[in-house]
């Protein structure tokens, strides 16, 4: 079973928000996870990704490979928070 830790679509249109899903690599991009791990609000002001990092890196542990996008996202997410600890 091959794991993925990807984006899952669901709100009305024009108005997308998104979940942070664990998720068989075979299943459909809407499809029942895992286990959700988080969301993302794109129209949020400041930052619109909330994620259980810990989750994150335990999936990730265990073999889960996130999507390019996720990975982007989730990278940025731990530089802010390193830089806000130190400050």
């Amino acid at each position: 079973m091959a794991l993925k830790i990807r984006l899952s679509r669901f709100g009305t249109k024009n108005e997308p928000h998104f979940r942070v899903i664990v998720t068989e690599e075979r299943s459909r991009r809407d499809g029942a996870g895992v286990e959700q791990i988080g969301a993302y609000n794109p129209r949020a002001k400041g930052n619109p990704l909330s994620i259980k990092l810990d989750r994150f890196d335990y999936w990730v542990s265990k073999g889960a490979k996130p999507s390019e996008t996720l990975h982007a996202m989730v990278k940025r997410s731990k530089r802010a928070a390193a830089a806000a600890a130190k400050a």
